[in-house]
C-alpha cells in the first residue's frame, strides 16, 4: 500500500503542477460562476419549458452539482486519459514493470489519480456554488445540505466512473487517442440521448449522471404547483434572448433509496472494468514488436563481412554541395507532410468519407454537423501542430534554427490553415455556388481561429491536453446550436460577430507570438 500512494501522489502532482491543468482549472471556475445566471441574463443553465427556479440552497446547489456532473463528463476523459501514456512517454512504466506492483493495484492507481484530479476540479466548483448562494441568493436561508447532497450522489459517483474508462481506454486502444476521443464522443452522447429522451428511467438507476430523477423530480413539482404539462427539462448554457420566466420554489430531490444503492454500484462497475482491462495489460512490454522490428532489419541489411572496406577516409570533393534555402516554403510542405501522415491510415478512409458526404447531404446539415465533426476528427493533428518538437525533446535544436519566429511558426500555423481549408473545400464550394459569400469569409476566419487557437493554446500550456479539451468543448456547443461558439458561422450572425473572431484571432496569433519568442529567448 505505501507504493500505491507514492505512486498515486506522484501522478497527482505531476498533472495538477501542469500550466494545462491551471488554465483548465481557470476556465472551469469561471464557467462555475456562470451556472447560476443573474435575474437579468439573457441565458440559463436549466431551462423547464418557461419556467425557473427560485434561488434557495436547493436550486443554487442541485443545479451547481449537476452541471459540474455534466460538464466533467464531457471533457474529463479528455483531461485524464493520458496517464498510462506518460509513463510510457518518460520510460517510468519500465522502472514499474520491474517492481513487484500487480496490474491491477497499478492500473487502480492511475484511475484513482484520474479520480482525484476530476474530484480537485469538483470541489473548486463546489467552492464556486457556496459563494454564488450568498451573491445570487434571493434571503432564503443557506442549507449546507443541498450542497453536500447533489455532489455526493452525483458527482462522485460518475468521475469515479470517468476515470475508469479513461485507464480502460488507454490499455485497450494504448495510443490511439484519437479512437478514444471518438467512442467516448459517442458515448457520452448516446447516454445523454437515452437519460433526456427515456421517460421510465424514474428512480436513475441505470443513469451514471443522476439527471434523470433531477428532471422527474422538478417537472413533478412544476406540474403539481401550476397545473402544466412539463416533460422534459433542458440543461447546459441555453441562450433565450431576455425571455422572462415564471419563478417556482423547489426544495430538493427526496432521494430513493434505490437510487442511493445505485450510486455504490456505478462505482463497483469502475472497479471492475479496472480489473477486466489488468487482465490485458501490456504491462510495458513491447519486446515482442521491438524483436519483429529488428527482424525486419536484420533481414534487409547486407553482410557486414562482404562490404568492401577502404580506409582512406571521406572523399570531400564526392560529396554534394552544401545548398542552403533560408525560404519558408520547404518549411510548410514539411508541416503539410507531417499533418497528412500523422496518425493511423484509416483515419484518412472516415475522412474521406465525410468529406464526400459534404457534398452530397443538404448544405444546412453538411454546414452545420459535418464540418464540425470532420474538423474535430483531425484533433490530434491540430494538437500537435505547434507542441511536436517539445513532446519529442527536440525543441532544443528548433529554437535555435535561423528565425524560428519568421519560418518555423508562421509554417506551421499556415500548414494548418491549408489542411482546415481542404477540408472544408466542399462547404466552401457549395457556399459560392449558392452565391453565399459571407459563408466562404465565415468559413475561412473559422478555420484561422481553429489553428490559432491550438498554436496559441499549445505554446501557452506546453502541452495538448488543454487544447483537446477546449476543442471537444466547443465542438459539441456548436453541434448542439449554441450561438456564440458557432465559430464556422453556420448559424444567422451580425457583422459584429465576425469582427469579434477576428479580434480573437488577432488576439491569439499575438499570444502564440509573443509566447514563443519568449521560450525561444530563455530557451
Amino acid at each position: 500500500m505505501p507504493n500505491s500512494y507514492y505512486i498515486i501522489k506522484a501522478d497527482y502532482l505531476q498533472r495538477t503542477r501542469s500550466y494545462s491543468f491551471l488554465i483548465t482549472l481557470i476556465v472551469t471556475v469561471y464557467v462555475a460562476y456562470c451556472f447560476v445566471p443573474p435575474d437579468n441574463a439573457n441565458y440559463t443553465t436549466l431551462n423547464a419549458s418557461g419556467y425557473k427556479g427560485a434561488y434557495n440552497s436547493a436550486w443554487v446547489g442541485y443545479v451547481s452539482a449537476i452541471m459540474t456532473t455534466v460538464m466533467l463528463s464531457l471533457y474529463g476523459f479528455l483531461l485524464v486519459n493520458s496517464g498510462i501514456k506518460k509513463d510510457i512517454d518518460t520510460e517510468v512504466g519500465l522502472i514499474i514493470a520491474t517492481t513487484p506492483i500487480s496490474n491491477f493495484k497499478y492500473l487502480l492507481c492511475k484511475q484513482l489519480s484520474n479520480y482525484l484530479v476530476l474530484l480537485t476540479i469538483a470541489g473548486c466548483t463546489f467552492s464556486v456554488s457556496l459563494a454564488l448562494f450568498f451573491v445570487r441568493g434571493a434571503g432564503y436561508p443557506f442549507v449546507l445540505l443541498n450542497f453536500i447532497l447533489p455532489y455526493l450522489l452525483f458527482a462522485i459517483p460518475t468521475l469515479f466512473l470517468i476515470a475508469s474508462l479513461a485507464v480502460v481506454a488507454e490499455v485497450f486502444l494504448r495510443n490511439r487517442s484519437m479512437l478514444q476521443f471518438i467512442i467516448y464522443f459517442f458515448l457520452f452522447g448516446a447516454t445523454m440521448t437515452r437519460i433526456i429522451g427515456s421517460s421510465d428511467n424514474t428512480t436513475g438507476v441505470f443513469d451514471p449522471m443522476g439527471l434523470s430523477l433531477m428532471i422527474k423530480s422538478i417537472t413533478n413539482h412544476i406540474n403539481s404547483q401550476f397545473h402544466a404539462h412539463v416533460k422534459d427539462v433542458s440543461f447546459g448554457f441555453i441562450f433565450n434572448g431576455g425571455r422572462a420566466y415564471k419563478h417556482f420554489v423547489w426544495n430538493g430531490i427526496s432521494w430513493p433509496a434505490v437510487f442511493v444503492l445505485s450510486r455504490l454500484l456505478w462505482m463497483g462497475l469502475g472497479v471492475t472494468l479496472v480489473y477486466v482491462s489488468s487482465l490485458f495489460f501490456h504491462r510495458f512490454n513491447f519486446k515482442q514488436t521491438v524483436a519483429k522490428k529488428n527482424r525486419k532489419t536484420i533481414v534487409q541489411q547486407p553482410d557486414a563481412d562482404k562490404l568492401p572496406f577502404n580506409p582512406t577516409g571521406i572523399a570531400r570533393r564526392a560529396l554534394p554541395p552544401l545548398v542552403f534555402n533560408y525560404s519558408i516554403f520547404p518549411f510548410i510542405k514539411t508541416e503539410l507532410l507531417l499533418l497528412v501522415r500523422q496518425g493511423n491510415k484509416w483515419l484518412w478512409l472516415l475522412n474521406a468519407g465525410l468529406w464526400i458526404a459534404m457534398f452530397i447531404a443538404p448544405l444546412p446539415i453538411a454546414y452545420a454537423y459535418l464540418l464540425p465533426v470532420l474538423l474535430f476528427l483531425q484533433v490530434t493533428r491540430f494538437s500537435d501542430l505547434v507542441t511536436k518538437e517539445k513532446s519529442n525533446r527536440v525543441h532544443y535544436f528548433a529554437y535555435a534554427s535561423y528565425k524560428p519566429l519568421l519560418r518555423m511558426l508562421p509554417a506551421q500555423i499556415i500548414a494548418g490553415v491549408l489542411l482546415a481549408l481542404a477540408l472544408a473545400v466542399p462547404i466552401i464550394v457549395r457556399s459560392a455556388i449558392a452565391l453565399n459569400g459571407y459563408a466562404v469569409i465565415y468559413i475561412i476566419n473559422g478555420v484561422v481561429f481553429l489553428v490559432l487557437l491550438s498554436a496559441a493554446l499549445g505554446i501557452l500550456s506546453g502541452g495538448k491536453k488543454l487544447f483537446e479539451v477546449v476543442f471537444f468543448m466547443l465542438t459539441y456547443a456548436a453541434i448542439n446550436k449554441v450561438n456564440v461558439t458557432d465559430y464556422l458561422g453556420s448559424m444567422p450572425h451580425g457583422s459584429m460577430y465576425l469582427f469579434v473572431i477576428l479580434l480573437i484571432n488577432a488576439g491569439l496569433c499575438f499570444a502564440a507570438f509573443v509566447t514563443r519568442n519568449y521560450q525561444v529567448k530563455h530557451l
